[in-house]
């Protein structure tokens, strides 16, 4: 058995004649325990709010886009989608026309993107959990209609009980010089109003129509701006990608969901790993308590020390010693804290203890959690490492003054 870790776990269990020994690892404990459940708790509600927003996300975006790697569209004859429809992983795909575009409604203008497709969003069920009002179909009854996102229908006024009036597009007439008659340069459409999205940055500004009348009205009858790719449940996302950027060529891009809304991915991960930092800086602060502990055990057990370099143990075998009980005092609080930890989010993900103040507008009221191994190793690895660095400077200054004393 190793001998320093043998008096170490002796010295931690032991009473101490100085009583501030004791309370002072007490508080070393308590706050390395403080600090990993709270390492633990924040990491896992943060993975459940990226659970939550990537969802929200991917309900209206596709697996895999397929985009020209220069200029705005490209032509996809019958060879071109043959090559992308004969993967056996490809369950669906659409052609996406998009473009940006000025809407009227009354007196109220905005300048939008208009994206129009020959997917209906209707057979999608998960777009009913966006949809904020209205209905999820691009046409019904012979009469096209168009979803919204929120912004535009909040800076336009749209009303959707109002049958009788219709939401005007315009766009540049292709090929047209200025003139004296400024309507002769654009194309003029009206389409009504079918439902509204809920609020999310992406997809705010979005006017989503069938593909014919985007043709008409952006006056594109032959090119598409992309291809949006819809997988079979339990794809591989990844091998999918390869797989069609080979057969495509270096003319095309081929994105998954990440790479189509690289900000939405990089935003909601650097908030977490700032928070983490933070909250690990706090407890550098709590391991530092250590020290004073250490500091007050060498001075408690100077008669111990002075007894086992008379029987010939060396400073490194004391140093060892002091070390371990430090390491010990943040291994102890760190596993208690992993365990809190642990149960509290288990708790959350079970009863729902906290919920969002207002959830009229949010797919749950209750915050979500999701709980994952790689934050344990991660929150126990940092504490390791920190209490380890701090446990070996701290038995060196400690004991070294001791050590020439005694």
């Amino acid at each position: 058995m190793n001998i320093a870790l043998y008096f170490a776990k002796r010295y931690l269990l032991s009473r101490k004649t100085i009583n501030a020994v004791n309370i002072i690892s007490g508080i070393s404990v308590v706050g390395v325990l403080v600090s990993s459940a709270s390492l633990i708790v924040i990491l896992s509600f943060y993975n459940g709010l990226e659970n939550l927003i990537f969802s929200m996300y991917s309900a209206f975006t596709p697996e895999l886009r397929i985009e020209p790697r220069e200029g705005k569209g490209f032509v996809a004859d019958a060879a071109f989608v043959d090559r992308v429809g004969k993967l056996s992983t490809v369950r669906a795909y659409h052609e996406v026309l998009q473009e940006r575009v000025l809407l009227r409604y009354g007196d109220a203008q905005y300048i939008a993107t208009l994206k129009g497709t020959t997917f209906d969003p209707a057979m999608s069920n998960s777009m009913d959990t966006l949809l904020q009002e209205g209905r999820s179909t691009l046409r019904q009854d012979n009469e096209d209609y168009a979803i919204m996102g929120a912004r535009v229908q909040g800076t336009l006024g749209i009303s959707l009980q109002d049958e009788s009036r219709r939401i005007e597009v315009f766009s540049p007439r292709k090929g047209v010089k200025p003139g004296i008659n400024p309507a002769e340069e654009f194309i003029m459409r009206t389409i009504r109003p079918g439902g509204i999205l809920a609020y999310q940055q992406e997809f705010d500004d979005l006017l989503i129509v069938p593909m014919p009348f985007a043709r008409e009205v952006l006056g594109e009858f032959t090119q598409v701006s992309a291809i949006e790719i819809h997988l079979q449940p339990g794809a591989n996302v990844s091998a999918t990608q390869r797989e069609l950027s080979q057969q495509l060529g270096n003319d095309f891009l081929v994105k998954d969901r990440e790479q189509q809304n690289p900000t939405l991915y990089k935003i909601v991960r650097t908030e977490k790993w700032a928070v983490f930092i933070i909250i690990a800086f706090t407890g550098i602060i709590a391991i530092f308590n250590i020290v004073g502990s250490l500091t007050m055990l060498v001075i408690d057990k100077k008669k111990d020390i002075s007894v086992l370099m008379g029987l010939g143990a060396g400073n490194d075998l004391i140093r060892r010693i002091f070390f371990f009980e430090g390491l010990l005092i943040s291994l102890i609080g760190c596993v208690a804290g992993l365990i809190l930890g642990f149960l509290f989010c288990l708790s959350q993900q079970v009863f729902g203890w906290i919920r969002f103040g207002n959830a009229e507008n949010l797919v749950t009221d209750i915050y979500p959690v999701d709980i994952r191994m790689f934050d344990f190793v991660l929150v126990f690895l940092t504490v390791f490492v920190i209490s380890a660095l701090i446990s070996l400077v701290s038995s060196r200054l400690s004991v070294r003054q001791t050590v020439r004393l005694s």
